[in-house]
Order: structure tokens, then sequence, then C-alpha cells
């Protein structure tokens, strides 16, 4: 078994939008109306998104391997480039997605310590990320992380106005 972690660069704008839309629909399809996942789809992963998304300096997007096979991905923001201000001295895990084929086989681990590595390397003091109250699976995943609720926000799939946790995980400085 082989894993790696790679920085996304332009020429991987195209698999980015694949493993985008592949991982959005795998992980929400059955809670949403087909409608309200195409409208979001069809706004949050144009190429022209992704790529303002990935041109942005303080952003970051990574692909992890499984056997030389791409299971996903994650992107991490610091800065003027996270999607709320939460404070100083943090970092954003804005999309951690991994393929379902490619679940239970510790990659999200992998993002996790990489996303928590760029956090210590940038002398931030907080990680922090928005995920869905219902998506269970992901809230037990950051809960064992060491993540905790301490806050909410608003979310909208098309028309559907749903409710984030923001979870927040504090690192410990070593002088």
């Amino acid at each position: 078994m082989t894993i790696k972690i790679k920085v996304c660069s332009q020429d991987d704008l195209q698999a980015l939008q694949e493993i985008s839309i592949e991982t959005f629909t795998e992980t929400f399809q059955e809670q949403n109306t087909p409608e309200n996942m195409q409208a979001y789809l069809e706004n949050a992963y144009t190429l022209e998104k992704l790529q303002k998304e990935m041109s942005q300096s303080n952003s970051t997007f990574f692909f992890i391997f499984y056997n030389d096979q791409l299971a996903g991905y994650m992107k991490v923001n610091t800065d003027d480039a996270q999607s709320e201000e939460v404070g100083e001295g943090t970092l954003e895990i804005e999309r951690i997605y991994i393929r379902s084929g490619f679940q239970r086989k510790g990659l999200g681990n992998y993002l996790m310590d990489k996303a928590i590595e760029i956090a210590k390397d940038k002398k931030k003091k907080k990680v922090w990320l928005g995920v869905w109250e219902y998506n269970k699976q992901a809230l037990l995943f950051y809960e064992k992380n060491g993540f905790v609720q301490t806050g909410s926000h608003s979310f909208f799939m098309g028309s559907d106005e749903q409710t984030d946790y923001i979870m927040t995980k504090t690192l410990k400085v070593y002088a």
C-alpha cells in the first residue's frame, strides 16, 4: 500500500472538477432533491470557479493517492481566503472528501494530519471546518480527531437552506 499527498496545480483542474462532483454527489445525493443537487453542482464546481479558488494565494488543494489511484482531495484556507471570519490564528479545512471505494482505509486521517501540519507550520492556533448537521459519518470522524462544535452557519443546497456545524480543534502550541 502506498499513499501519496500532492499539491494540486492548474494542470489538475479537470481531475479536481471530476472528483469534486463525484464525491459531493456520493456524500449528499440521498438526502437532497435532484434539483437542489444539480443547482449546487452547476454553481460550485465549474472549471472557472475552481480555477479562481486554486489561484487564491491562501488556498491550497491537495490530492491523495492510494496505490497511485486518485482517492480523494482536501482544500485548506488561511487568512483572507477563509470562508468566514473566525478569528486570528486559524486554518480552515473547507473540503475533505474521499471517494467511496477508498473510504475506511485511513486516508481521511492522512489528509487531517496534513492540515494540522500546515496549521502548525503557519503558527496557527486553531483548525476549523463546517460540516452538515446530518453528515453523521463526518461528524464522528471530526470528533474522533479532537474537533468540537463551536457554532453553526447556513449552507444553501440549491434553494434549500441547511445548517452546518462549525467545528474547531485547538492545537497544542509548544514554545
